[in-house]
């Protein structure tokens, strides 16, 4: 197992892929050298003895000083020779010349061309005592005849070592290339390592943890992301924990009062009928909250999931929201609640409109419960240039801005605490952030501490 997991490893592989690339660019300069240098170096040598030629047809100056001077500046050896057959030899000593051998075939290549009418002639020859190839370029000029000779397997002797040693660079560069893949191998693992076995501890639940930075950016931006991940779970973990134990106090505070309620009709009051009828109407409300948390749960559930379809349809506004307010003319008359309406005559928008209806119920049932003690909750919509605003008001204490990016959290309170007066399940919210996020639609709070607070959404027209 520990060596499939090395194998896998970035030190591993860092170590082929540099071993491989070496190799690579061993072969790949094995046959520049071997191919392309020759066929470079042959071609070179041909351009070469064009421009020797044009200079000796262009050239205002004597022939023979012109020949010394290009036969020693270009490496070539160059034989001149008049009419009457006297040969001038320019730098054949050279090694490789063959102008003056005494080679037979050199010798009647010489003789052939100067009794021809040619004026020009390439001829590839031969050296038969270093057995290399060359190029033999002859012309007249100026009644004379000139023999240009340039050796086209004049490799030099770096390049003849390269060849004889290369084995040896090869072994060189793979013990370099060692070296180098694990010097850069652990300069990266080494703090990847340390990243992972502190990411483990946040697994654990450990959130007060520092991620190594050495200099390279990627790990730092890694460092970075896991820290702000870090604090994003510990949040995560505190609304988690917030959640159980609200839900658990939620559930378990009816259940409880239903249990007690009963047990009290069962052994004492269903003696007396008026005093059972009360206890009943507890039982029935504590069971109405449960249905609540219980169905905003379930709808909480629905809305997130990404199957369900939204039905959208063109409506007015303004016709559902003063629908929705006469519902709340129960409260509006037993309990004093204030509720004022700053609506256009018409607002039509495209929206589902069942969810966008409980939206607005949502909104108004978190203003009323936590509204000030005038009780009023202000329902207002303002056509603007691209969309309807649509705003719900309430007088209430207001929200710690600290704490405004986690109100659309699920069973985030600003009070921290349950209150009995409060008919909430802590879920409202939650809801209407899912079905205005699918709706694509712009939503936010503004809130100023015992000035109240207002919760928004744009439609757009």
């Amino acid at each position: 197992m520990n060596i499939k997991k090395r194998i896998k490893g970035i030190e591993f592989k860092t170590l082929i892929f540099i071993l491989f690339f070496n190799i690579g660019i061993i072969l790949l300069l094995w046959i520049l050298e071997s191919v392309i240098f020759d066929v470079f170096y042959k071609s070179y040598q041909i351009n070469k003895l064009n421009d020797i030629v044009d200079e000796f047809q262009t050239s205002t100056e004597d022939t023979y000083i012109l020949s010394e001077e290009l036969a020693y500046e270009n490496e070539v050896c160059i034989s001149v020779v008049d009419s009457d057959y006297v040969t001038f030899n320019y730098n054949t000593l050279q090694r490789g010349c063959i102008l003056n051998k005494g080679n037979n075939k050199i010798n009647n290549l010489i003789i052939n061309f100067i009794q021809n009418n040619e004026t020009s002639e390439y001829y590839r020859v031969k050296n038969p005592s270093t057995n290399s190839k060359g190029i033999l370029y002859a012309f007249k000029t100026n009644d004379k005849s000139v023999f240009i000779y340039s050796n086209i397997e004049n490799v030099s002797t770096f390049i003849k070592l390269f060849r004889n040693q290369v084995i040896y660079f090869v072994i060189l560069i793979i013990i370099c290339s060692i070296i180098i893949s694990i010097f850069i191998a652990s300069k990266i693992t080494k703090p990847i390592k340390e990243i992972t076995q502190k990411a483990k501890k946040i697994g654990e639940g450990k959130y007060n943890i520092s991620f190594p930075k050495n200099g390279v950016l990627e790990i730092e931006e890694l460092s970075q992301t896991l820290e702000e991940v870090q604090k994003e779970l510990s949040k995560s973990d505190e609304i988690k924990r917030d959640l159980l134990a609200n839900v658990s106090h939620d559930l378990k505070t009816p259940l409880t009062m239903i249990k007690a309620y009963a047990e009290m009709i069962k052994d004492i009051s269903y003696k007396n009928p008026e005093k059972m009828n009360e206890h009943l109407d507890i039982i029935m409300e504590e069971s109405d909250r449960l249905t609540n948390l219980v169905n905003d749960i379930l709808e909480l559930s629905k809305v997130q999931n990404d199957k369900y379809m939204y039905n959208y349809e063109e409506y007015d506004l303004v016709k559902e929201i003063k629908k929705i307010i006469k519902r709340y003319s129960v409260i509006e008359y037993l309990e004093s609640y204030n509720f004022i309406l700053e609506l256009p005559k018409k607002a039509l928008v495209k929206a589902d409109k069942n969810k966008i209806n409980q939206v607005i119920y949502n909104l108004i049932n978190n203003a009323i419960n936590y509204t000030g003690k005038d009780k009023t909750v202000k329902i207002k919509v303002t056509k603007e240039p691209d969309d309807y605003l649509v705003e719900i008001i309430d007088t209430g204490k207001g929200i710690k801005s600290a704490e405004l990016p986690y109100i659309w959290d699920k069973y985030y309170k600003n009070d921290k605490n349950h209150q009995r007066d409060v008919v909430s399940t802590g879920l409202g919210l939650s809801i209407v952030k899912e079905i205005l996020s699918k709706h694509n639609f712009e939503y936010g709070v503004t809130s100023k501490i015992n000035h109240g607070s207002t919760f928004y959404f744009r439609i757009k027209l």
